[in-house]
């Protein structure tokens, strides 16, 4: 801050001394043409255009603050809380809201739009769908609009200062300083003016209050040293006769302090209060560092989780691979027993024995070759072909395959495959992807149920949909389906399957051809398994040829 000395304050004041008086009766003879001067125009336009574009700049950049605030906040929320079930995080989410001041509401939200404007941020939470954040609007409008005052009423006291006729070093006269307490009174923060030797010619109620002044007869040294009374000062910028100062008090409230020069060659303080954006910073900086920690934690989660999966994959691979020899072996000795190549068994039971090894063996064989086939795909050791593949014919080679079960099941079929669109992939991946979907309808629906078979075709991709009245799923059933091995409960199984492998490998090749599986289910009523795939560059190349 300037300090008296600093300022070039003289000692006989504004100009108080001789020829005062005649300097009085000159200024009232040419008032009205100073009013109207250029330069009191141009000073004028200026100082209030320079408002008004700090006006919109403060708006802007405290608006662009406050949404900044609440993503850095909402980013913490949203990872503190991603994977918790849904009750216990809109429990988390109810208790940290009163942890991060100026934020009013919080709730999840399917969609950005369901909630948004300039006071409110929107972030991703997910399998929580988006979290919405809504900040409190009084304290932003009345910051905005109480600096927005400040800086008009700052402009109408320079333009006031520049209509006041130049007196040397003397004190405005009452009525000239009965204007300026006027426009000091509605600057919403402590205003002072001083002439250039430092003494006070007027401040307003915050200043007075700040320093329990009873009259105006304060130097500006002694206002201060009250100021910094047990605290301190720190010089933050100093530029073209103007300073900002950043006080420290010793209750631990911080001070801004900011000097300007005026046309007479005294000088006005601004006094505002930055104790709360002080402490936003701090709160700001523990929201940062937290965010990185969880980041860092989510990365180390991240590495483990990639590396347990890929042991699992792994050592399934090698399981099934090692498992499947000695099984051939054991199967292959069954049929040479059961067709007594060697002689008879001779009891009839060993028949019956032998038969039973051999199903057994192949259905062992079957579901760990299902598990090798499964850990290939996910590991990308599997590589899939990319020829063209009509979608027709893919469906009716499924129809053909399964229409003896079907009928055996008492189940009816109803196909709408007539789309002519053509696939880009790998036509035995495509064709046991669908199968698996319709080989589980037919497991899973009663006798008199019905399947469809349906594709849908657009520019851009193929939709195959495979619908059944079964006995459909719940919630909890649908989520476990995302992992393998999901059909081990007993009540959804039937007829001894096998491991609960074909919805994760169908899934699998859905996504390696560029798709992706979408499963909706309702108990008692059925479900439908929808597989979009992309239709790739091949689709228009064989078009272009017929």
């Amino acid at each position: 801050m300037q300090s008296s000395e600093a300022s070039g304050a003289g000692a006989d004041g504004f100009g108080m001394g001789n020829g005062h008086q005649q300097r009085r009766l000159r200024h009232q003879g040419t008032t009205a043409s100073r009013i109207l001067s250029p330069i009191t125009l141009a000073v004028a336009t200026t100082a209030f255009a320079a408002a008004g574009l700090f006006i919109a700049y403060d708006a802007v950049t405290t608006l662009g603050t406050l949404k900044r605030e609440l993503a850095l906040i909402g980013t913490a929320v949203a990872a503190r809380v991603a994977h918790e079930p849904l009750e216990r995080a809109s429990a988390t989410l109810a208790s940290t809201q009163g942890e991060y001041p100026g934020v009013i509401d919080a709730r999840f939200v399917e969609a950005a739009s369901d909630f948004g404007d300039v006071f409110s941020e929107v972030i991703p939470a997910g399998d929580h769908g988006m979290l919405s954040l809504q900040a409190e609007q009084s304290g932003a409008i009345g910051a905005i609009t109480g600096r927005g005052a400040a800086a008009l009423a700052l402009a109408g006291l320079i333009t006031a200062f520049t209509l006041r006729r130049r007196r040397g070093e003397a004190m405005p006269d009452p009525m000239e300083r009965h204007t300026y307490r006027s426009l000091t009174a509605a600057i919403p923060m402590g205003v002072a003016c001083w002439t250039s030797k430092g003494e006070m010619i007027v401040c307003n109620g915050d200043y007075r209050e700040r320093l329990k002044l009873e009259e105006d007869s304060i130097t500006y040294s002694e206002a201060l040293g009250r100021l910094a009374a047990g605290g301190y000062l720190k010089l933050l910028r100093e530029e073209d006769g103007s300073r900002v100062l950043e006080l420290h008090q010793q209750d631990g409230s911080c001070l801004l302090i900011d000097e300007r020069p005026l046309p007479d060659g005294g000088f006005m303080t601004l006094l505002s209060d930055e104790t709360e954006r002080k402490r936003t910073d701090v709160l700001l900086s523990t929201i940062r560092a937290e965010q990185r920690l969880l980041a860092r934690r989510y990365h180390e989660e991240k590495i483990r989780a990639e590396a347990a999966s890929r042991a699992k994959t792994n050592f399934l691979a090698h399981l099934s691979h090692d498992i499947r020899t000695p099984l051939n072996h054991i199967i292959g000795f069954a049929e040479l027993m059961a067709s007594e190549t060697y002689g008879a068994l001779g009891d009839p039971h060993y028949d019956e024995y032998v038969r039973t090894i051999k199903s057994s063996g192949e259905h062992l064989l079957n579901s760990f070759a299902a598990i090798l086939d499964l850990a290939e795909l996910e590991n990308g050791q599997k590589v899939l072909r990319t020829d063209a593949v009509p979608v027709d014919e893919v469906i009716t080679s499924v129809c053909r395959r399964f229409r003896g079960p079907i009928n055996r099941a008492g189940l009816s079929l109803s196909v709408n495959a007539e789309t002519g669109a053509v696939l880009c992939g790998d036509r035995l991946a495509l064709v046991r992807m669908v199968s698996n979907i319709v080989e589980n309808a037919i497991r899973f629906t009663p006798a008199g149920g019905q399947l469809t078979l349906a594709t849908f075709a657009a520019d851009d991709g193929v939709v195959i949909e495979i619908t059944d009245t079964g006995i459909g799923m719940n919630d909890e059933r649908l989520s476990s389906l995302r992992q393998p091995f999901a059909l081990g409960d007993a009540t959804f199984t039937r007829d001894g399957v096998g491991p609960g492998l074909g919805i994760s490998i169908s899934r699998a090749i859905a996504e390696l051809s560029g798709g992706r599986m979408v499963i909706d289910s309702t108990p008692s009523i059925g479900t439908t398994v929808a597989i979009s795939l992309p239709i790739g560059a091949g689709h228009a190349e064989i078009t272009a040829a017929a």
